[in-house]
């Protein structure tokens, strides 16, 4: 599978998690008084987010597996994805020991091990053994992935940020594996779970709304004068 491809699959719409209609505001717009159904929520998270699933080695090798949602492409050349964990999380050590993780993606059928990886720390309890997932060692990096899941994506550690209460580790794609039952069918990897972090809740992606780079050819073609 191409890498800039699973990159693409990766990029989900940033979408507002708020209830109801916003006040009307007025605003000004070249001295002209707009009506706008906007309202200010200051720095609050409330964006959907992919659902990863990050694995990685202690330094005794055992493979672990968390749940992320802060997580991100930052670059296409070289691919690389970002991944933001509190130092407190045993995968934040297993990836400064080792300097490497992957990047697990899993479909809807796996929703209830999805979430157990993000209640329970790796520290007091195996969560493979528990959810009955297989771990296998990456072939590029020393980190596994999960033998299940459609997708896995092999990342080397390149870079570190911190930012706050999260580190942001930056992760450059060494290699993406994807089941061979997929096929061509490459719409079945966009069967992937969504998170909304201020309801708590999960979500799957929706229809099919158009092709990139091309549906707002159209509106190009409204502003063209007739002939």
């Amino acid at each position: 599978m191409n890498k800039h491809f699973t990159v693409s699959i990766f990029a989900v719409l940033l979408l507002v998690g708020m209830n109801g209609l916003a006040e009307e505001t007025t605003r000004k717009n070249g001295g002209e008084s707009i009506m706008d159904k906007k309202i200010s929520l200051g720095a609050e998270i409330s964006l959907l987010t992919p659902v990863w699933v990050i694995g990685s080695y202690d330094k005794a090798n055992k493979p672990n597996m968390m749940t992320a949602a802060w997580v991100g492409i930052c670059c296409s050349q070289p691919p690389c994805v970002t991944v933001s964990l509190r130092k407190a999380t045993y995968t934040y050590h297993n990836i400064m020991a080792k300097k490497a993780f992957t990047v697990n993606i899993p479909s809807r059928n796996y929703i209830k091990a999805t979430d157990y990886f993000g209640m329970v720390s790796g520290k007091d309890v195996d969560k493979l053994a528990a959810t009955g997932l297989t771990p296998v060692k990456g072939d590029h990096v020393d980190a596994p992935y999960i033998k299940e899941f459609p997708v896995a994506v092999e990342c080397k550690l390149v870079n570190t940020l911190e930012l706050g209460l999260h580190t942001m580790f930056i992760g450059e794609i060494i290699d993406v594996k994807a089941d061979k039952a997929l096929g061509d069918n490459k719409e079945a990897l966009l069967n992937m779970l969504i998170f909304n972090p201020k309801q708590r809740n999960y979500y799957g992606l929706g229809e099919n709304l158009g092709r990139a780079f091309s549906i707002g050819k159209e509106i190009g073609s409204k502003s063209q004068p007739e002939k």
